[in-house]
């Protein structure tokens, strides 16, 4: 019973991270007059106040010690806090100009463009459904920049700067709650560097636009931080199969926002882009089971043949001749 309430925890708290990941973009309209730039700097402040908060409750703090004296794992989380500032900012900028739709799509083709890395930079080797795939990714791209009249490059730039953002992540090897609370150590003198240029110039928004909007900027930690949370809580309960199937959920819903919504146009040249990109996550996904399955009882089979045999049941011993039984053959050996 406690493993499928734990089970059903890890469950809800996937759903809540993706979920809000995937409703995002009903937030970042709300803080307009703000500009992207304004908002993204105001959002790297706020996260690591919340971080901090959450680390000071948990007394979370021996890492910090260890990370400082690794400055090769000081650059790596240096360049992750580089990369996830272009992906904030742009998405923010997106979604705030109209381009809710192309930012799904970045969200969409992510996991292609992290296996193309994986193959170009790790080395890494790919089975023919999953060639097939990135085939059908690069197609839908063709696709959809004949569509757009240009390369769609706010979805590449998303797509491949959160798989680099993967990537790094893979090399630092940190908890999700550590990682973002030095990414945002890293990011916080010039972010609020930053805010203060804009406070001296007179265009910061925080304070002339009331006290509603200034909560509104300080909530883009807990925006930033409570997904973050609910995806740790999930990553420890439930399988990697059902996380990478969850992940699906925030790019539909940022899609059905862009269509439902904010009332995107969505032409046919675009509908058959998207619908090679769904045909290679379905690909994807369908060949990622068929290789756990595969794994699975590969892993039941080998362990069956490793299991010691018991010993083979031995002949009744003869009785003595004086007809009385031996002490084997009591304990029936």
């Amino acid at each position: 019973m406690a493993g499928t309430n734990e089970q059903r925890a890890g469950l809800l708290s996937g759903f809540g991270a993706y979920g809000l990941w995937g409703l995002v973009p009903l937030f970042w309209p709300l803080l307009k007059p703000s500009g992207a730039i304004e908002i993204l700097a105001h959002r790297m402040v706020w996260s690591l106040a919340v971080v901090g908060l959450a680390l000071l409750a948990l007394r979370r703090w021996a890492w910090i010690g260890e990370l400082v004296r690794q400055p090769k794992k000081l650059g790596l989380i240096a360049i992750a806090a580089a990369v996830i500032t272009v992906n904030w900012g742009l998405y923010i900028w997106s979604v705030n100009n109209g381009h809710v739709v192309e930012a799904s799509l970045g969200y969409f083709i992510n996991p292609l463009v992290t296996i193309a890395m994986g193959v170009l930079l790790l080395g890494e080797r790919l089975r023919p459904v999953q060639w097939v795939a990135v085939g059908t990714g690069v197609a839908a791209v063709l696709v959809l920049a004949i569509g757009y009249g240009r390369p769609p490059w706010i979805s590449l730039t998303l797509a491949f700067s959160f798989a680099t953002y993967g990537l790094v992540k893979k090399k630092v090897n940190m908890g999700g709650l550590e990682s973002l609370s030095a990414e945002t150590a890293v990011l916080f003198v010039p972010a609020l560097g930053y805010l203060l240029w804009l406070g001296a110039q007179g265009d910061a928004t925080f304070v002339s636009a009331g006290a509603g909007h200034a909560a509104l900027l300080a909530a883009t930690g807990v925006v930033t931080a409570a997904p973050l949370v609910l995806f740790g809580a999930a990553a420890i309960r439930v399988p990697l199969s059902t996380l990478g199937l969850l992940q699906y959920l925030a790019p539909v819903f940022q899609f059905g926002l862009g269509i439902l919504y904010f009332h995107e146009a969505m032409p046919p040249e675009r509908w058959a882009g998207f619908a090679l990109v769904w045909l290679a996550l379905t690909l994807l996904t369908w060949d990622a089971f068929r290789t756990a399955r595969r794994t699975r009882t590969q892993a039941a089979q080998l362990a069956a043949s490793s299991r010691p045999q018991p010993p083979s049941q031995r002949l009744p011993q003869e009785l003595p001749a004086d007809g009385d039984p031996s002490p084997y053959a009591a304990q029936g050996q």
